[in-house]
């Protein structure tokens, strides 16, 4: 498996999703570098370890795996030739407390979790560390009683400062350096103590000048008498710090001592961090463990995609007894590449051990390769068309399909003439088919789904399309070629059935009838859109507006016409007229309005847009006057009368 797949599938986004639930940073690398397997029995131990993890989950939310940061890198500077520091201790006897914790959490888990529990033997309790640590360690730093020496060395250095203290007390108050003094307080320069002296009094007190003040009128000199017990006092502290480094280092040996026992623990733990970072995406995405299989056969029940959550419509998909290729049509944005993601998505989680969000009993089989061409995939860098690089994608799935490849190909054979398109297409899946590999692949051509009819081991699918809304529900219907619904759509939205019909006639050499309910449609979006396929195939004619008739003598515009107003730039149907004046009736929109013939330009005639004898009523009048009007050409109905707009 590749990184384009990753990438496509959008498996790194589930990676990232899932590495949010790890506690440690070493969890989440880990999770982060996950890989799918191939190995039917890993595969399963994976799954049934996420299973175990969550049944503890359910039991307890709180694991006690918080103290692992920084500790893998603390034992991988042992050996390095410096001491760890005490930080480093506190941190390690943290983790060796959390290993303490996580064997008694683990204790009353066998049961509910028997190889989740199990993995707590292989952590070492190693008493010696920890109370060594906790011995030698207080507050960040050594502790006094680390050691005897340490202890006399501190206790000598308390009493050498105190004696200094007192000294430089008693230089401060005595009234022979009082007036050399620029204030009464002691301060310190390089870790020794130092008397603010007035620059006028530098040589009236002996002593070593340690600092100046910014403006330069105050020197920071240490007294000539207290020189000596300065350096006695730094004398106690090099010692410290050579005595300090001693335990440190008598530490650093005890661990490096047990150092296989603390990677060991280190392991473990870490694996329990992403073991249960994994129970914990489960428990959010509603996730399953699937049944795994190497035939072929993907069996998923009300599955969704983990990135929609739970707003995304469940699919449902059996294939790989009776057939190995599934062929989807249907409306674009109907889901049709949502729903082989995530085939292909729910695939590599499996194979990665990771629970599924579908229902319990669904299942996947494993493949060596997912291999797919999803996307337009155009490169700017390589100077490739959108339909060169599908070519360049597909030839290497041709290349390096066997049959345990799963094959997702979105829009196969679009970006080029429908009809060679079509013909490549097909020759396409009927390689990968003969090859052995499980296709799943999205289409808009019709006679690839003759194809998939005709031919043994595929099927057709479609995406739902509810012609009443005119919305996708995004179901897949398998075992049903998707009808295309772009004439039921346009007859649909207003377009005139005869132009549909045309347009039936030429795409598949038969005459087909369309009926129009003009009552169940805007009457608005019927007209623009007869106004738009008119405009594009028309030239827009000039006629003379010198007068209300025509050069034959006969009406300038007659019923039916379409015409636009030249003041408003609105587009209507010619109802009536002209009157003496020149005025004609034109339907614009819902309403009626008198208009002069000198405001009107025809854009298309009647006798071009309609038959000889159409019916304008269909236009001009509604529905229901019409069925009045025909039930009382039949017979007399007492009380019915028909209404017309005015």
């Amino acid at each position: 498996m590749n990184e384009k797949t990753f990438q496509t599938l959008e498996f790194n986004k589930v990676k990232e999703e899932l590495s949010r639930y790890a506690l440690t940073e070493e969890g989440k690398k880990e999770l982060m570098k996950i890989m799918p397997s191939i190995n039917k029995r890993q595969i399963e131990m994976r799954l049934g370890e996420v299973a175990e993890a969550v049944r503890i989950l359910e039991k307890s939310a709180s694991i006690p795996i918080h103290a692992l940061d920084g500790v893998e890198n603390i034992v991988a500077n042992l050996n390095k030739g410096v001491p760890l520091k005490p930080d480093q201790f506190t941190s390690l006897y943290y983790f060796l407390d959390a290993c303490k914790k996580i064997k008694k959490f683990m204790e009353d888990k066998q049961w509910v979790a028997p190889r989740v529990s199990s993995y707590v033997y292989s952590i070492e309790e190693i008493p010696e560390i920890g109370e060594e640590i906790n011995r030698c360690i207080r507050n960040g730093r050594v502790d006094d009683h680390a050691s005897k020496e340490l202890l006399r060395i501190r206790k000598q250095m308390g009493i050498q400062e105190d004696r200094l203290k007192d000294k430089i007390q008693a230089i401060v108050k005595s009234a022979k350096y009082k007036s050399f003094l620029q204030e009464s307080i002691v301060s310190q320069r390089n870790g020794r103590y130092v008397l603010p002296i007035k620059k006028e009094y530098k040589g009236k007190m002996k002593g070593s000048v340690m600092d100046s003040s910014a403006s330069g009128s105050t020197l920071y000199i240490e007294p000539e008498e207290l020189s000596i017990q300065q350096d006695q006092l730094l004398y106690y502290k090099l010692e410290e710090d050579r005595e300090v480094e001693n335990i440190l280092w008598m530490l650093t040996g005890l661990v490096q001592t047990y150092e296989p026992q603390l990677k060991l623990a280190i392991e473990t733990m870490v694996h329990y961090d992403v073991l249960f970072a994994k129970a914990k995406y489960s428990r959010s995405i509603d996730g399953v463990s699937a049944l795994v299989n190497e035939n072929h056969q993907i069996h998923l029940t009300n599955a969704v995609h983990p990135l929609l959550g739970k707003e995304a419509v469940p699919l449902s998909i059996q294939m790989g007894e009776d057939f190995h290729a599934l062929v989807i049509t249907g409306p674009n944005t109907g889901g049709k590449t949502v729903t082989i993601k995530t085939v292909g998505l729910l695939t590599l989680m499996t194979q990665c051990g990771l629970h599924i969000p579908a229902e319990k009993g669904s299942e996947v089989s494993i493949y060596q390769d997912i291999l797919l061409d999803i996307g337009d995939g155009q490169s700017l860098q390589q100077n490739l068309s959108t339909f060169s690089s599908h070519i360049k994608n597909i030839i290497d799935i041709l290349k390096d399909t066997n049959d345990r490849t799963l094959v997702l190909l979105d829009e196969l054979g679009s970006g080029t003439d429908p009809l060679e398109g079509m013909g490549l297409a097909t020759a396409i899946l009927d390689q990968l088919y003969e090859k052995g590999a499980t296709i799943l692949a999205t289409t808009h051509y019709s006679e690839i789904k003759h194809f998939a009819e005709e031919h043994e081991g595929f099927v057709n699918g479609s995406m739902e399309f509810n012609i009443d809304t005119l919305q996708p529900t995004y179901k897949l219907i398998v075992g049903k070629g998707g009808e295309s619904q772009a004439f039921a759509i346009a007859l649909k939205l207003g377009m005139h059935p005869e132009i549909i019909e045309k347009a039936h006639e030429i795409t598949y050499k038969e005459k087909k009838c369309y009926d129009l309910d003009l009552g169940e449609i805007d009457y608005h979006v019927k007209k623009e859109l007869e106004r738009q396929v008119i405009v594009n195939k028309y030239k827009k004619r000039n006629h003379s507006k010198s007068s209300s008739k025509g050069e034959s003598g006969g009406p300038l515009f007659n019923k039916g016409d379409n015409v636009k107003i030249s003041t408003s730039g609105e587009f209507g149907i010619v109802y009536e007229g002209p009157d003496d004046r020149g005025d004609y009736t034109v339907q614009i929109k819902s309403e009626r309005r008198i208009i002069n013939h000198k405001r009107l330009d025809l854009y298309v005639s009647a006798r071009e847009l309609y038959p000889e004898g159409y019916d304008f009523d269909i236009i001009f009048n509604s529905k229901e006057n019409r069925k009045k009007d025909k039930l009382m050409g039949k017979r007399f109905v007492e009380g019915l009368t028909i209404d017309h707009d005015e």
